[in-house]
């Protein structure tokens, strides 16, 4: 339960920014310089320009729709991941057990094989999870991959790696999943940013 709530933070969160960026663009002529959300946002958007066709109408009164759709595909996802993270990182413990004598090797080989198998498994299955729960099909499924597979995985070993070291090294077993699911509102804010980033 605790990880489709966190889910839906981050949900939440990726929304928020997305309608920020959105109000940003749809200024006229740069953002004021005290808003140093809507620099940064529209420093983004010079590289990457938004589609015309997902700006909001420019209205002071219509405020960005929040899609409640998406914010139940992410807590469903979460809900769903919880058991088999638990026992991932069960299985974890006990094959790479962490003592006072041998800590380090133990740990880094958690995460090794964390991210080696984990990682891409799990990717690979928020992007199809997504995708089908969005009403896609196997072509949607593939051009999701296409487009947004690798880059994620490559921000995953950026992250994650260090995460899970402080994560298998300190973290009591009981805590880990909390833990991540607490770093992980940030990290699925960028999915649920890069996963509908593909929807244009």
């Amino acid at each position: 339960m605790t990880n489709a709530i966190l889910g839906g933070i981050a949900d939440t969160v990726a929304q928020s920014l997305k309608a920020i960026r959105q109000r940003a663009v749809r200024r006229p002529g740069s953002p004021d310089e005290s808003d140093l959300v809507a620099i940064e946002i529209h420093e983004l958007d010079k590289k990457n320009p938004w589609p015309a066709h997902e700006l909001i109408p420019a209205s002071k009164n219509l405020p960005p729709p929040f899609d409640f759709e998406r914010l139940t595909r992410f807590m469903a996802y979460g809900f769903m991941m919880s058991p088999v993270q638990f026992h991932w990182f069960s299985f974890l413990s006990r094959s790479f057990p962490i003592t006072k004598q041998s800590g380090t090797v133990p740990a880094l080989k958690r995460v090794a094989l964390d991210q080696l198998m984990f990682a891409p498994i799990g990717l690979a299955c928020f992007f199809t999870f997504m995708t089908v729960a969005e009403g896609g099909g196997r072509r949607a499924v593939a051009r999701k991959f296409q487009d947004v597979y690798l880059p994620a995985l490559k921000a995953n070993f950026m992250l994650w790696p260090a995460v899970q070291i402080l994560n298998f090294r300190v973290i009591p077993l009981q805590f880990q999943i909390p833990f991540v699911s607490t770093v992980g509102i940030a990290w699925t804010a960028y999915l649920s940013l890069t996963n509908s980033s593909d929807e244009a």
